[in-house]
């Protein structure tokens, strides 16, 4: 069983201080996340629209982040973030025009939609992977896209 000691404050004041300093941001954090995530949203939404090329890869940036694709009538597809991968953006979007992944395969394949010139997206570039999450899942709740992803696997 551990012995847990007990640091008195008068015993150690840096300690006690370095605790306290601490404890206020992780509150401070919760109390901001909600707020940094809406302000994420707004950043996204207002950002600029880019069409998908007619043919090569995607050249937008190898940092990770979220996107949002649209159909030619401004419709909103999509909505994902980049979980992984070295390229990061470019990667992740180009695997939506090279016929790859849920996306493709749930979604762009049954309904026989080519993106390629046609249609568009918007992406914010975002380090944190928690922030990725909180972004995609609350910008998914707000714009309701027309494909959205369970992750359910299907019984047969």
């Amino acid at each position: 069983m551990c012995k847990q000691t007990r640091i008195d404050d008068k015993q150690s004041p840096i300690l006690a201080k370095e605790q306290q300093d601490s404890a206020n941001y992780v509150k401070q954090k919760e109390i901001n996340e909600p707020t940094l995530i809406k302000s994420l949203h707004k950043k996204l939404i207002l950002s600029d629209y880019h069409i998908f090329p007619k043919k090569g890869k995607i050249n937008i940036t190898e940092k990770h982040g979220v996107y949002i694709i649209y159909n030619p009538k401004n419709e909103v597809l999509h909505v994902g973030n980049t979980p992984s991968g070295r390229k990061g953006l470019n990667q992740r979007l180009y695997n939506h025009i090279s016929c790859t992944g849920v996306f493709y395969e749930k979604y762009l394949k049954p309904n026989n939609i080519k993106m390629r010139g046609t249609h568009k997206f918007k992406y914010l570039e975002v380090d944190d992977i928690r922030q990725r999450a909180l972004l995609e899942a609350y910008s998914a709740g707000k714009l309701c896209p027309l494909h959205f992803g369970t992750g359910a696997k299907k019984i047969v």
